[in-house]
């Protein structure tokens, strides 16, 4: 079998290493459940290459990503469920529908009408996709309440911000980011009576620092900035200001093990104060 532009040919690669007997052992093994950590890895690693601005690996990453999706759709249709066609025929449904001032009747509205489009078509397709399941005789999970098409599966921080938001659509929000920031000072403040505690509590203490996350992911809603963009920015900043401090160790002929707390500190802080 050759390597091929057509996506044909990559779902018969998939069909074949699912084939038994001939297939792959370890293809044949796997399910939509043991997949799906692979599903999000690819996804971080498209993430990583636009970071990077390397597009010859956003080239390789999006046809590992591609890939995710041929192996669920192929995994559904050995269910009789689905198949690639109808993944394809959903997506393209569901742009056509959500795009009405491109190819429908509302061409040329501004974006803020735009927006309110959006909002009603979503919520038209909740409506028919609960009709949907009703008609199947399946359960409504994940449609039933107002927060639960926020997938459980996004990184805790971006599922915080997704919760946050869309809570905010009904007015559960405050009007003020500085109210937000004393809500934090709150957080923080239980956090610290917590640990001040003479048998501080390992639960009490995780609950605690986890009400402080939400408030800061709530914070930079109220700004108007991605806190997954910010946490990135200090990561990035981490690695280079410590890669500065290995840096320090090779000229000084030495390890990071044997450099003192102190001599690490000075690396830091040149590093910081030359960027």
């Amino acid at each position: 079998m050759k390597p091929s532009r057509d996506i044909s040919r990559l779902i018969e690669i998939m069909a074949a290493l699912r084939t038994p007997v001939t297939g792959c052992p370890w293809d044949l093994e796997q399910s939509f459940e043991t997949i799906a950590p692979y599903t999000l890895e690819e996804a971080y690693e498209v993430a990583d290459a636009i970071a990077k601005n390397d597009l010859l690996e956003l080239r390789e990453e999006l046809g590992d990503l591609l890939l995710q999706v041929v192996y669920h759709a192929q995994m559904a249709e050995e269910d009789d469920q689905f198949n690639f066609g109808d993944v394809v025929e959903s997506i393209t449904k569901k742009m056509i529908r959500r795009h009405p001032h491109v190819f429908g009747d509302e061409k040329g509205e501004k974006p803020d009408l735009v927006k309110g489009i959006w909002e009603r078509i979503k919520s038209e397709e909740r409506e028919e996709k609960r009709a949907e399941r009703k008609a199947l005789g399946l359960k409504e999970e994940g449609t039933a309440g107002f927060l639960d098409d926020v997938p459980t599966a996004f990184p805790a921080l971006q599922e915080a911000d997704k919760l946050q938001r869309r809570a905010s659509k009904v007015g559960f929000d405050w009007n003020d980011a500085r109210l937000v920031l004393d809500k934090i000072r709150e957080e923080t403040h239980e956090l610290d009576e917590e640990l001040e505690k003479s048998t501080p509590d390992k639960d009490r203490i995780t609950d605690e620092l986890g009400d402080t996350l939400f408030a800061l992911a709530n914070l930079a809603r109220h700004l108007d900035i991605d806190p997954e963009e910010a946490l990135r920015r200090t990561n990035r900043k981490f690695r280079h200001r410590f890669s500065a401090i290995e840096t320090a160790a090779e000229q000084r002929l030495t390890t990071l093990e044997k450099m003192s707390l102190e001599e690490m500190e000075a690396a830091w802080q040149a590093a910081k104060n030359s960027s």
